[in-house]
């Protein structure tokens, strides 16, 4: 079985966080470098988008294994001295304990991992995001894995026909449910059609048995107790025989649909699917920016990277997203630009609520407003 995994942390942002500085990718890349010789991983690629290192692995421990995570989290701490040392922005500041505990869950960085058995062609791609929630990945998984108007493999391939499993995470609650579509679609959308609370975890085959999809559905805020940056989700998805075709799990990015995020985390912007050198946000920390990158897994080597995005077919995707863009902006602090105020339980509002909460006095009764 071979796994692949992506891991990710902010360990400083080059200038605010826009982007990662050189120094700290050629640290991480010295580091699974000497991973790969010394048996540890099959092989290793390192990537970023907007202000996080993402570290793209394939290796044979399976799942959360120990030895890989701690190799993660000693790379990120790497990472962070060396943009301590250049003064960057938030140096650390995805590391949420000093001390590593077995692996990464609750401490921080963001992983979505798939243990899988290779076919004889298994091309996969690798989507990281920035300035944006776990949950953005779910409008492109229900258009990849349910949406026959989006993938057609869902009408006329046989393998596919029979339709897939969604594992929903409610993150609030901590708790998961599985879905089968298409019987239960409508069911399924009402909890995913809420992306702040409910995210995709994994998608399965029905048909195959196969694990096709995994995100990361780590919410930094609900771990630290208080807004500490958003929280830049990675997605892993398979491809074709019997799995959407590559050209079906990028359509869904043609549509640069709404998701929370932007600046201080805190509005709503739209997703923007850029390629690699693109992949550094601005305007108003945003838009929130998406990259994928194409591998064929072959004997557990990552063979690529391919820039998916590098493509002028999402040209028209960029444009669209800068005119919302505009659209939003000029609603300022007002929703839909801004999120809910639910949404912002982590950022001011708790204190802000605290600090005026005496001032707050009942309504006067209706007779007695009239009557003035």
């Amino acid at each position: 079985m071979t796994t692949l995994s992506i891991i990710k942390a902010d360990t400083g942002g080059f200038v605010g966080h826009s982007a990662v500085h050189p120094d700290l990718l050629a640290t991480a890349q010295e580091a699974v470098r000497r991973a790969v010789g010394d048996g540890l991983l099959l092989d290793a690629h390192v990537a970023s988008c907007g202000d996080d290192v993402s570290l793209i692995m394939t290796h044979e421990h399976g799942a959360d294994s120990e030895r890989v995570h701690s190799f993660a989290w000693d790379t990120f701490q790497q990472t962070t001295e060396v943009a301590k040392r250049l003064g960057l922005y938030g140096a650390g500041q995805d590391l949420l304990s000093d001390a590593f505990s077995g692996n990464l869950k609750g401490m921080g960085p963001g992983y979505a991992e798939l243990e899988f058995t290779e076919r004889p062609s298994e091309p996969v791609i690798c989507f990281l995001a920035d300035k944006t929630e776990p949950g953005a990945w779910n409008l492109a998984l229900y258009k990849m894995f349910a949406d026959p108007f989006n993938t057609a493999g869902l009408v006329i391939d046989e393998k596919m026909h029979a339709g897939f499993r969604f594992e929903v995470y409610d993150l609030f609650e901590e708790k998961r449910i599985t879905f089968d579509c298409p019987e239960e679609l409508y069911d399924m959308l009402m909890f995913i059609g809420a992306p702040a609370r409910y995210v995709v975890h994994a998608v399965q085959s029905r048909n195959l048995t196969e694990q096709a999809a995994a995100t990361s559905t780590q919410r930094l805020s609900l771990i630290a107790g208080k807004y500490v940056g958003k929280d830049d989700p990675v997605m892993i998805v398979r491809c074709q025989s019997g799995l959407p075709a590559v050209g079906e799990v990028l359509e869904p990015f043609s549509f640069p649909y709404t998701v929370g995020g932007a600046m201080r985390g805190s509005h709503h912007a739209p997703l923007l699917p850029v390629s690699i050198p693109d992949a550094h946000t601005a305007r108003f920390d945003g838009p929130p920016r998406v990259v994928a990158l194409g591998f064929q897994v072959t004997d557990g080597r990552l063979v690529g990277p391919r820039d998916m995005f590098a493509d002028p077919s999402f040209d028209s995707a960029r444009q669209q997203a800068n005119t919302a863009m505009d659209y939003l902006r000029r609603h300022g602090p007002f929703e839909p630009h801004r999120l809910p105020l639910e949404d912002l339980e982590y950022t001011t509002m708790r204190a802000l609520e605290a600090r005026i909460a005496q001032r707050w006095q009942p309504m006067p009764e209706v007779a007695t407003s009239l009557a003035r």
